[in-house]
């Protein structure tokens, strides 16, 4: 690796033959040291060069502060000190001027090291996430890292697994030749029970196999090439993408990325009301002729204004039968928009918070109370699942854990994994649950003592928190979790976001990336311990 045998001897020595990983650190710490002006006349250049041709610095990103070398690692140089090192390392005095100044004068070598062989890799992968957020590539870079520092391996066998790592996630960043993945019509994924579909049988990549079960659900309708990336990056597996309407009252277009077994699913019982009058029968009589809909769509986490209804009734209350078509129109289209119903005569109003609970299979009351407005109500529900949908799919495990699971839930929101998996008949034994809404949080922990669980309820704010170290601590206390769940934010996909409609590059649907780092931290850490 380019390290001198006295530099390798004094390492041992401090940290012991048996601690490799602080071995590594220690070899580090001291090249990017004795590389620096002030040391430079003591040291023989062709013993401590790095090999940076090869990124060896890209294996060290994850370092935290846990290292017993950390003082060491975050020794303060002046600019031009730090310019001069990250030359003598290999980088060009515009790369190395870049970080200092995107990372800050107080950023330690390994960080600007770090920020300087994610930009590279961001080249390689430009064609396709030329925007990826900075903050992104460096947890993307190498999601075992975090795990692979705690335990013991030859400096060999770290350097080879840690470069394996290195060329599977390049594998994923790089376009290849394949068309971008089409939505099917009818959206039916692999089969639902109100439609016939014909048998289907699947093989799973090899790297979807295996402990635990994930299972990732994001709007189906996304810009361009962004199902792809996510299908690549979660195993190449098959996205299975299905409209809600075909298990309740409502549309809602979702494509679902999971290793589950297809076979042997089956539904909640009773099934919801399937139409709009089922489901809302109060509004039968006021329905006119002419409003053919039996469906909503998809339910959003705004609703239409006052204003608005109110601008619908005056263009209707000059007609005493039925009003022209450019008027009916008109009023069509507002009423699938904002998914009106109707209330009385030429009136329309939005759904109630309860109806959009009803809508998508939560139990009644269950966003109410607790200090929560109205329009948080909306906007928590908007972001949910459709709990029949999501237990279909889920079905399968009822037989496989029939003592109960252990379930990962980011991106939580008000608990629709959970609520499905309860529904379901399936005990939750441990549920780490990881949301950044107060909010949702409280409505979740709500559900949880009312519905009398007796498992534990983990909650943590924020998935960009959740390090490999809290994960192998979580896992040590549980025992490992049998299914990971996420779905992570929709705002930079939706079509409805006309003004930041940056696919996975945008702020917050990029956190898709953190849904994978995690998802692979876990499966490497349960790979690890078999």
């Amino acid at each position: 690796m380019g390290f001198s045998k006295k530099m390798v001897a004094k390492a041992i020595q401090e940290n012991g033959e048996e601690n490799t990983d602080s071995i590594l650190e220690t070899l580090l710490t001291y090249s990017a040291l004795e590389s620096s002006p002030q040391r430079q006349h003591h040291i023989d250049s062709d013993h401590c060069s790095l090999e940076c041709e090869g990124n060896f610095l890209d294996d060290f990103s994850d370092i935290d502060s846990c290292s017993n070398n950390e003082k060491i690692m975050n020794t303060e140089f002046d600019e031009e000190d730090k310019l001069s090192s990250l030359v003598n390392m290999g980088y060009t005095v515009d790369e190395a001027s870049l970080a200092i100044d995107r990372c800050g004068l107080d950023s330690s070598l390994v960080e600007l090291t770090d920020f300087i062989c994610a930009a590279q890799m961001a080249k390689v992968a430009d064609a396709h996430l030329s925007e990826l957020p900075l903050e992104v590539k460096p947890k993307l870079k190498h999601s075992c890292n975090e795990y692979a520092k705690h335990k013991k391996r030859k400096l060999s066998d770290y350097e080879m697994w840690t470069k394996k790592k290195q060329n599977e996630f390049e594998k994923r960043l790089l376009p290849d030749d394949d068309e971008t993945i089409r939505l099917p019509h009818p959206m039916i994924g692999f089969g639902v029970p109100t439609e016939p579909c014909p048998t289907i049988h699947r093989t799973l990549p090899e790297a979807a196999i295996g402990p635990p079960f994930f299972y990732y659900e994001n709007v189906a309708l996304a810009p361009k090439g962004v199902w792809t990336t996510i299908s690549r990056f979660l195993y190449d597996v098959e996205p299975e993408f299905v409209d809600s309407k075909y298990f309740c009252a409502a549309a809602r277009k979702r494509g679902y990325v999971h290793n589950l077994p297809i076979q042997d699913r089956f539904p909640l019982l009773p099934f919801p009301p399937q139409t709009i009058h089922e489901a809302l029968p109060l509004t039968r009589k006021w329905w006119p002729s002419w409003d053919r809909r039996t469906k909503l769509n998809c339910l959003q986490t705004v609703i239409g204004s006052a204003k608005l209804t109110q601008r619908i009734r005056k263009a209707l209350e000059d007609y005493d039968g039925e009003p022209p078509l450019s008027v009916q129109k008109y009023v069509l289209d507002e009423c699938r928009q904002w998914n009106l119903v109707w209330v009385g005569r030429n009136k329309v109003a939005p759904l109630e918070a309860d109806e959009v609970e009803m809508l998508l299979g939560f139990p009644r009351n269950h966003t109410r109370g607790g200090g929560i407005s109205r329009t948080d109500r909306y906007k928590s529900l908007g972001n949910s699942f459709q709990i029949d949908t999501v237990a279909y799919h889920l079905s399968v495990l009822k037989d496989m854990f029939p003592g109960g699971i252990n379930l990962l839930s980011l991106f939580s929101g008000i608990g629709g994994a959970e609520v499905a998996l309860h529904r379901l008949g399936i005990p939750l034994k441990n549920v780490v649950s990881v949301e950044i809404s107060e909010v949702n949080r409280n409505i979740l922990r709500c559900w949880w003592e009312e519905t009398n669980q007796r498992g534990n309820l983990i909650d943590l704010a924020d998935v960009q928190q959740l390090n490999g170290d809290r994960l192998e601590q979580l896992m040590s206390s549980i025992g490992g979790f049998d299914l990971v769940v996420g779905g992570s934010p929709c705002n930079n996909l939706t079509g409805s976001n006309r003004l930041h409609r940056d696919g996975l590059e945008g702020k917050e649907s990029a956190l898709f990336f953190d849904y994978f780092r995690i998802l692979d931290l876990v499966k490497c850490i349960m790979t690890k311990a078999q």
